[in-house]
């Protein structure tokens, strides 16, 4: 049975102790997910922020690397158009003497990892730094071959493509000084002809104003600075993988494996190898995790409880059914035996009694057994108390019989009092206490109903009194009349009339409702027991436009 398996669980609240409240989180009521957001962003911002920079960085060190071009550039054509220096000439014609340029160049402008060209008023070349210096243009041949070895064999797809660079690179910068020589100074980044990125300015040279050619400066350390940028970079790039990576461990760690100890738990209680669920170091938790561990916690005892509930349910069903069972089996083993008329008359009655008795007792045990699937399918929703009341006391006077209690019902609360609930389920609560107090009460006696407020208890206000003037209620069962199959019927009262469980169904459904219900008795003018009093206490309903 259910009972043997072991249950494992946390303590549960201290009884009265409500829930503490969930407080409200961040990042869109999910702090797990801000979490999750936050490391994402972070890894995201770093390397976004480092590629700015690298942008930044890359196009400051361009515009930085043409306006030193270009100041070198222009200091150096005010020198060439110079008439003191010899390498230009004004008379009779201005113009450029190219032996002077180059020897100038040669004798003057030796800066390592430039390049400077000169260019007559038609655009051809007339002066190279590179040809006068010992740099020479293009990369480092490779290492020499061994003595033996073959050469290697040279693609010609490969040198046609190299060609057409090479010429590609010459006619960008022919075109770079065609519009030099119209007078405007140009910047650009370009290819070289041994295909390397170049940093390149052209500036007319002028006498006066007349423009007899150009001079060209080039830079080409640009991919080296920029290979140096984006070894720079790598650290961003490395700690944004390292927030990456702690991200998936904390996931990991705070959800995967969490998931996985509370799947585990759940096939436990499946498996039936434990009755609950209980993860303590989760439940602790601030976030949706400890909200499902809790929750599943909760769930597990709530289906754990329900099924020590039905186990009692069954075993009182049991011992209730039985005792009919037996007194019907005793009479009917004693008819055969049973002489007179009077005695077979007698026993008659007997079994015909235990009969009624057991129909009864199948009734209720079947309207218990569906309470519980009414109450969850039935929506609740907003019932005036005062009209309910009204109808139920209604129908027991219009069928009022000779001899039975009066039922008067006193609305004092109020013209309309609403709760939240389900009315067929709540009527049946009243019925049972109007019916247990009739049964209670003198002939001719009354049974009294009051609808009242107590705004003491702010939680349940609504309080309704059902009164008898019958004998009371011992003190020592004022608890005991809820439990199931309790039955202390007075003296006249036909055996076997009622079955016990009619007060248990009232508390059942009041506590559905989120109400209490509690016996007493009521005094009299000399402290004597004037009759019992049960009252039941009820949420209100909420104000319009809220949910309840």
């Amino acid at each position: 049975m259910a009972s043997d398996i072991a249950i494992a669980r946390a303590d549960p609240l201290p009884p009265g102790e409500a829930e503490p409240r969930r407080r409200l989180k961040r990042f869109g009521g999910s702090r797990l997910g801000g979490l999750i957001l936050a490391l994402n962003l972070l890894s995201l911002l770093i390397l976004f922020v480092g590629a700015l920079l690298l942008n930044e960085w890359s196009r400051g060190l361009i515009e930085a690397r043409q306006e030193t071009l270009t100041a070198q550039a222009e200091l150096l054509v005010r020198v060439l158009g110079d008439e003191r220096i010899g390498v230009t000439r004004g008379e009779p014609t201005p113009s450029l003497d190219p032996i002077e340029a180059s020897r100038w160049l040669r004798d003057n402008f030796l800066l390592s990892g430039q390049r400077a060209r000169l260019f007559d008023i038609d655009g051809i070349p007339v002066a190279d730094s590179f040809d006068v210096t010992e740099a020479i243009p293009g990369r480092p041949l490779p290492p020499a071959l061994s003595a033996g070895t073959p050469p290697e064999e040279v693609d010609p797809a490969v040198e046609v493509r190299n060609a057409a660079d090479v010429e590609q690179a010459r006619a960008v910068l022919g075109a770079e000084v065609e519009q030099a020589l119209g007078g405007e100074p140009q910047a650009s980044l370009r290819r070289s002809e041994s295909g390397d990125r170049v940093v390149s300015v052209s500036i007319p040279v002028r006498h006066v104003r007349q423009v007899l050619g150009v001079l060209t400066l080039e830079a080409g350390d640009v991919d080296e600075t920029l290979d140096a940028q984006r070894r720079a970079l790598m650290p961003f790039a490395l700690v944004a993988l390292a927030v990456n990576l702690l991200g998936s461990l904390l996931l990991h760690l705070f959800v995967a494996r969490p998931v996985m100890r509370l799947s585990a738990a759940a096939d436990e209680v499946r498996l039936q190898r434990a009755r609950a669920i209980s993860l303590p170091d989760l439940e602790h938790r601030k976030d949706e995790i400890g909200d499902l561990a809790r929750s599943l916690e909760t769930m597990t005892e709530t289906l754990s409880d329900r099924m020590d509930a039905i186990e009692a349910f069954a075993a009182d069903v049991s011992h209730e059914i039985k005792n009919p069972l037996t007194s019907i089996r005793s009479a009917l083993e004693t008819l055969p035996l049973v002489k007179t008329p009077e005695q077979r008359e007698k026993l008659t009655l007997l079994l015909q009694q235990d009969v009624r008795r057991l129909d009864r007792l199948i009734t209720d045990i079947s309207n218990a057994s569906r309470l519980d699937a009414e109450l969850n399918r039935d929506r609740p929703r907003t019932i005036d108390l005062t009209v309910l009341l009204s109808e139920i006391v209604g129908v027991y006077e219009s069928g009022l019989k000779p001899g039975e209690a009066h039922v008067a019902f006193a609305p004092s609360a109020g013209d309309h009092v609403l709760v939240v609930g389900r009315d067929g389920p709540l009527g049946q609560v009243f019925r049972n206490l109007i019916d247990n107090a009739r049964s209670f009460s003198p002939p001719d006696g009354a049974v009294r109903i009051s609808l009242v407020r107590d705004e003491m208890d702010p939680d349940r206000p609504v309080r309704v009194r059902v009164d008898d003037d019958g004998p009371g209620i011992p003190p020592e069962n004022l608890e005991t009349v809820f439990e199931r199959f309790y039955t202390a019927r007075p003296r006249g009262v036909a055996f076997g009339a009622n079955s016990g469980l009619g007060l248990s169904i009232v508390r059942q459904i009041v506590e559905a409702h989120g109400g209490r219900v509690r016996a007493e008795n009521r005094p009299g003018p000399r402290g004597e027991v004037a009759g019992a009093r049960f009252e039941v206490a009820l949420p209100t309903a909420p104000p319009a436009g809220r949910r309840p």
